[in-house]
């Protein structure tokens, strides 16, 4: 089953996420079968939040399920 979640990358003390679709039997920052977006909770006034939509609504369609934060970032965007 396939489920759509944050991989974290960046250095320490400074996250930096992949928003990415993966098998649920792999770890979160390993192979992803695509990459949806990014987050990036530290930045200033700058882009925080890309997510390409039209990916994310088909990878539902699909039945990729999104974690509970994920849910959360496609609600404020709006793509749910």
């Amino acid at each position: 089953m396939l489920s759509i979640r944050l991989a974290r990358n960046g250095a320490k003390k400074r996250p930096f996420y992949h928003i990415v679709v993966s098998e649920n039997d792999r770890i979160p920052t390993g192979r992803a079968v695509e990459v949806l977006g990014f987050v990036n909770p530290i930045a200033g006034s700058g882009e925080e939040v890309r997510i390409d939509a039209e990916k994310a609504k088909s990878w539902l369609q699909k039945g990729a399920q999104p974690s509970k934060t994920v849910l959360d970032l496609f609600k404020k965007n709006q793509i749910l």
